[in-house]
């Protein structure tokens, strides 16, 4: 038969839908190396260039401005009380709804000191910030529960004996409202005082709206996967799903040969807060996705791999509260489990399928039987969701569907336009001071034309803050001196491969092994090729080769955790050939760690 691309292929069945196999492109691509860099820049809002305690600040005031807006109009009311937790003036209360209204409705738009429309940042001096730190830690956070005017006059007193412009009192106010409640009501009065703050026993807190609260979990899926060059197995792919709480609807969903990260629920919220209709249309899918929008709430594993800053602040800006499974409470992540438990069970209907365990599987031989690759499985998945999604929940009584389209009756949830700008608020920070020749992050040079103007004065500029995709390191997001946008900077080198963080450090690895002391671009790159030629040799016969062949195909690089072994490659010059062109590079230091993914 022909699929929607007009390409002969065979047939499967999911859900009693009809799905043609075919190679067909991945949920999300890395960035294709030769892209033209000069694209619009991605702005920069605060995340990284904004202290803690202001932008603590920022996020409480959108706790409290971001419900008063979504209802409506505010009366004064509502714009009192909205003051007495903000502990700011009703004047201050309506300059921040209009600062809401006419920005994006994120938390950067209430940074104390920014107005609507450009830059801010701290209004007080770091000394003076410092003190306020302080004095609240010694004489607001204990149990001696000491006025706002006490501390007022402990901050006086300090600031004037080191020659220090004194603070207002509504400044010591506001920094107190930045305040965790939960914490500052442990502090001043007690455990067993802010046990009040937290959610009742053992029960997970009454979801009542869509988007209210999305959980996300992954599980390896219970299918082989064949490459798409041999059609020989290469293993058990990923699934990282966000499940709707209220709705029970599927709103994000990711597959991937590696194992589960803080990638994976980045790319999660990617597909979850963006329009899947162009998606579907690159699958070749004609079925309704409709279902996106910014969770209120995300609930992630208890793991250390899905914590890190870039997580942290990026659900900070875009008014996500980021939660983790309370230890010993399973059922927190009840829902998403047994939604995921649905789709492995109409996986159990493909050839290839493992099933849920060896007594299920029995005779059958998976291996010999598995046909499909990595990019049709996501096809057939969004299939598999559509028909999910017409499916009566038993907990609910209703569709998916149907409950999410009774839930957005009263309003439409805010999805993202510009995929990049939203998944670059995500990516990992790296720190790197700007050379004559641009920036060199782990033996790789990256310069770009716009870099000029920032060289000649470079000498008066801090550290650059810079964020890399780990799946494509062939360019790097940096952010300008200014904290106004991030600039997509390439490789110097253009023809150098585009390549992932783990084949990079394999290939380090593999020249380290070899006693080189100097590591240089040149040397790091042929070692590249030269592994990559290895792997796509004996593809054919080995599997891990394979799995490592396809997920360099999926990201732009192969990330082997153990590299084949071969001889010492024979046009890489000895150490002595080499130093000449490294001599500017120093001396080569391990491989640096950053935020994991």
């Amino acid at each position: 038969m022909l699929c929607a691309l007009g390409m002969e292929c065979s047939g499967l069945r999911a859900c009693g839908v009809s799905v043609p196999v075919c190679t067909m492109r991945p949920l999300f691509h890395s960035p294709v190396h030769d892209e033209a860099v000069g694209e619009d820049r991605v702005p920069e809002r605060g995340l990284l260039t904004v202290p803690d305690e202001v932008w603590t600040v920022a996020v409480r005031r959108a706790e409290v401005i971001g419900p008063l807006t979504a209802a409506g109009t505010a009366g004064e009311e509502a714009v009192d009380a909205a003051a007495a937790q903000l502990g700011v003036s009703r004047r201050q209360v309506y300059v921040l709804l209009r600062r809401w209204r006419e920005g994006r409705g994120v938390v950067s738009d209430l940074i104390p000191g920014r107005s609507s429309g450009g830059r801010g940042g701290q209004r007080l001096a770091a000394e003076v910030e410092e003190v306020i730190r302080e004095v609240l830690r010694k004489h607001y956070l204990t149990r001696q529960r000491k006025t706002t005017a006490a501390v007022h006059r402990e901050v006086t007193r300090v600031c004037r004996a080191h020659g220090l412009p004194v603070p207002s009192r509504g400044a010591i106010v506001r920094r107190i409202a930045g305040l965790d409640p939960r914490a500052e009501k442990t502090a001043r009065e007690g455990a067993d005082a802010a046990r009040a703050l937290e959610s009742a026993g053992g029960q997970v807190p009454p979801i009542t709206g869509v988007l209210e609260q999305v959980q996300i979990d992954h599980t390896v899926v219970d299918l082989i996967v064949v490459d798409e060059r041999h059609r020989l197995p290469v293993g058990r792919p990923y699934v990282t799903a966000g499940i709707d709480v209220f709705s029970r609807c599927i709103v994000g969903l990711v597959i991937t040969l590696e194992a589960p990260s803080a990638l994976s629920v980045g790319l999660c919220l990617a597909h979850m807060v963006t329009d899947k209709r162009a998606w579907l249309e690159r699958l070749g899918v004609e079925v309704p996705w409709p279902m996106a929008g910014k969770p209120g709430e995300l609930y992630l594993d208890n793991a250390a791999e899905f914590k890190s800053e870039a997580l942290r602040r990026g659900c900070e800006e875009h008014g996500i509260t980021l939660r983790y499974r309370p230890p010993g409470r399973p059922h927190y992540g009840g829902i998403v489990e047994r939604v995921i438990g649905t789709l492995m069970e109409m996986v159990h209907e493909l050839p290839g399928t493992t099933f849920s365990n060896p007594a299920q599987r029995g005779s059958y031989d998976s291996e010999a039987r598995a046909v499909l690759t990595v990019a049709e499985l996501e096809k057939w998945l969004a299939l598999a969701v559509a028909s999910y999604h017409g499916q009566v929940h038993g907990t609910t009584g209703q569709t998916p569907q149907a409950r999410w389209a009774a839930g957005i009756e009263h309003g439409t949830p805010t999805t993202v336009a510009n995929e990049t700008a939203f998944l670059v608020d995500f990516l990992p920070v790296i720190r790197r001071t700007l050379s004559r020749t641009g920036f060199v992050i782990d033996h790789v040079r990256y310069f770009s034309d716009a870099l000029k103007p920032w060289i000649a004065r470079r000498d008066r500029l801090d550290r650059f803050v810079i964020r890399r995709d780990p799946r494509d390191i062939s360019r790097i997001w940096v952010l300008d001196p200014d904290g106004a946008s991030y600039l997509p900077v390439p490789y110097r080198t253009l023809s150098h491969p585009a390549v992932s963080v783990w084949e990079h450090r394999a290939a380090v690895q593999r020249l380290r092994e070899q006693g080189r002391a100097q590591v240089d671009e040149e040397m790091l790159f042929r070692m590249v090729e030269q592994m990559r030629t290895l792997t796509n040799t004996a593809a054919s016969t080995t599997r891990k080769a394979r799995r490592d062949a396809e997920r360099r195909s999926r990201t732009g690089g192969a990330p082997p955790a153990e590299p084949a072994a071969a001889p010492p490659p024979d046009d890489i010059p000895p150490d002595g050939a080499s130093r000449g062109r490294a001599a500017d590079a120093g001396p080569a230091a391990p491989f640096e760690v950053i935020e994991q993914w």
